[in-house]
């Protein structure tokens, strides 16, 4: 195999075409910076050893066939391998993406079947799954497994490394990608129909990029991220595969999302993306912790946080913030916040964001009064991941932030959010007539969102067009909105599902929260403390009642929740209820609870 030709140092990754090259001046320029480890080091893995590595693995898949315009599944959980099977595909101009691990054979043979891939390469923990759906795959030629023993019929990864043609030249194979090339597909979630294959390209990624580093000015290399969600969601590509590549970060994979309260300590992320559900266990756990110090220390935080959520709305209302207000704050940042960041890992931190869900404002004002300037951002796999962003700095509360670098972001007669601009999808593989009906002759992609766009330019997002309340007298409400202040509201209400829509009052679906509940049911003296006799206790009950109470506060009087039911158990990512990203699957929650949602409107 021949060697890679190395960049001139004057090129930066940045203002590469594609992907693939930016990969490769990566290498060039950053090649002793670890790209990818794990937190215990156990693997951990340079630029220049990755691309000896893809180099490899590429040359296999060209002996088996694979070249420009094929398509490659990867069913990974968040590892080493992901990345070098990915760049691998992409170095023979191949169209990587990602399966949600949480998928049944059916739904792999679906998406297999839609994309038209050739090839399969996956972690051994998925094999039968895989296999199972590849009885009705007869175009799947071949499935290549990392890691543990290679069932029959499937290839070892490491074997399909060592078995490359000796005059295979990556170079060549690189420089013949475009910027107009299939990078990868994002398949949509499914909540509304079967998922349909976003086909973004190495123009529209790389221009996501260069639209980012306008706003963070991220360093040349070394910035801290932390792989741990789904690598089939574009968050995931985006913030922690393709920045990183551009720009010689080092990716700490955490295998276990469940997991990654801990990795933030020990990897000290210098960007961090969350879901809102992350945001809100974070405060939850350090309210928790402060409730628990003695009455002296507990009466101190609580002062020394108000004070600070007062300076916040102060400067959130572009109000002048009084010098002993400041002082006050100051001073508790120096002996408290600055401490509490720390624990949490967040104190190296360049930004920090928050998107895929409403974020509740009482969330972002909490980590804004500690010194954690949390940004919502809102964007779709149709617009590669970006759309609106809060700039460090200039974060509005409540708002998602103003367009993009490049986007060009406006409302339609109806409110709904349109975008234009580089950073969007091709269009739907398979699908001309969907992608016409989303991008209109102009160029503008209409993203189903509703919102509002204030004079500033900052955007607002109320709902989903689909998924509005419209009550019995036609009152139009936002669900979205709904959970968000009942779900913020107490820390026992895990997940809420808004139910109203065509009815005469709203009531709501209340999932436990799986962490919080079970010791604080403890502490009441409640000896079966699982989920599914938690629903039915009757203190439990009361004390959710009374989350309910508060949130319908912050409520009109038409929004509010006035009877709910209590699930049993626990809605877990890719389940039934929610999608791999936590979006309730709102359809099928209502199908599957429909006797428990009809008997809140029976008498």
């Amino acid at each position: 195999m021949e060697g890679s030709t190395v960049t001139p140092s004057g090129e930066r990754a940045l203002d590469a075409a594609t992907m693939i090259e930016a990969f490769h001046r990566t290498a060039d320029q950053h090649g002793d910076t670890v790209a990818v480890r794990t937190k215990d080091d156990e693997v951990s893995i340079t630029w220049a050893q990755m691309r000896e590595r893809v180099n490899a693995l590429a040359g296999g898949l060209a002996a088996l066939g694979v070249s420009r315009g094929d398509t490659v599944a990867l069913m990974f959980p968040n590892c080493a391998e992901f990345h070098i099977a990915d760049l691998a595909a992409m170095t023979l101009g191949a169209t990587p993406f990602s399966i949600y691990n949480t998928y049944t054979p059916d739904q792999i043979q679906y998406l297999i079947s839609d994309s038209g891939a050739c090839v399969a390469i996956i972690d051994a923990q998925y094999a039968d799954t895989v296999l199972e759906a590849r009885k009705e795959l007869p175009d799947l030629e071949h499935v290549i497994v990392s890691g543990g023993d290679a069932p029959d019929d499937t290839t070892p990864m490491s074997e399909v490394e060592e078995s490359g043609d000796e005059d295979f030249d990556p170079d060549e194979m690189r420089s013949a990608v475009e910027a107009d090339d299939v990078l990868t597909l994002i398949y949509t979630s499914g909540t509304t129909g079967p998922p349909k294959g976003v086909q973004i390209s190495h123009r529209n990624i790389m221009m996501v990029v260069a639209g980012l580093q306008e706003i963070i000015e991220l360093p040349e290399a070394g910035t801290k991220v932390i792989s741990w969600l789904p690598s089939a969601h574009i968050a995931e590509r985006n913030a922690h595969h393709y920045i990183p590549i551009v720009f010689a970060g080092t990716i700490t994979t955490c295998d276990n999302p469940r997991d990654i309260m801990s990795y933030l300590p020990a990897v000290r992320p210098n960007w961090f993306f969350a879901v809102p559900r992350i945001w809100e266990k974070l405060k939850a756990g350090l309210e928790t912790m402060l409730a628990g110090q003695p009455d002296e220390q507990r009466e101190q935080a609580e002062k020394a946080i108000e004070s600070a959520r007062k300076k916040v709305r102060l400067e959130q209302a572009g109000d002048p913030v009084p010098d002993e207000l400041a002082e006050k704050v100051a001073k508790a940042d120096e002996e408290m916040f600055g401490k509490l960041r720390a624990q949490l890992g967040l104190d190296e931190v360049l930004t920090v964001n928050v998107g895929a869900a409403p974020t509740p404002p009482e969330v972002l004002e909490f980590f804004h009064a500690i010194g954690i300037e949390l940004g919502e951002i809102w964007g779709m796999s149709e617009t590669t991941g970006t759309g609106t962003i809060n700039r460090p700095g200039a974060v509005k509360i409540g708002t998602v932030g103003p367009a993009a670098p490049g986007v060009e972001v406006k409302l339609a007669e109806d409110g709904e959010v349109l975008v234009r601009g580089e950073c969007n999808m091709l269009g739907y593989r398979n699908q001309p007539d969907k992608t016409a009906e989303t991008i209109d002759s102009e160029g503008w992609l209409h993203s189903g969102d509703v919102g509002e766009i204030d004079d500033a330019g900052f955007l607002k997002i109320v709902d989903r067009k689909k998924e509005l309340i419209i009550n019995a007298a036609g009152k139009n409400m936002s669900p979205a909105n709904i959970e968000s202040e009942i779900k913020s509201a107490s820390p026992l209400i895990g997940q809420a599902a808004a139910i109203g829509d065509g009815r005469s009052y709203n009531t709501a679906l209340i999932v436990l929260d799986s962490d919080f509940v079970p010791s604080w049911a403890s502490k009441q003296g409640i000896d079966d403390n699982s989920l599914e006799a938690l629903a039915t206790d009757d203190k439990v009950r009361e004390a959710v009642q009374e989350g309910v109470d508060k949130g319908n506060t912050k409520l009109a009087r038409v929004e509010q929740i006035k009877k709910f039911h209590i699930v049993p158990g626990d809605w877990e990512p890719g389940g039934d209820e929610l999608t791999p990203t936590m979006k309730l699957k709102r359809k099928p929650i209502a199908e599957k609870y429909s006797d428990e949602i009809e008997a809140m409107y029976s008498g």
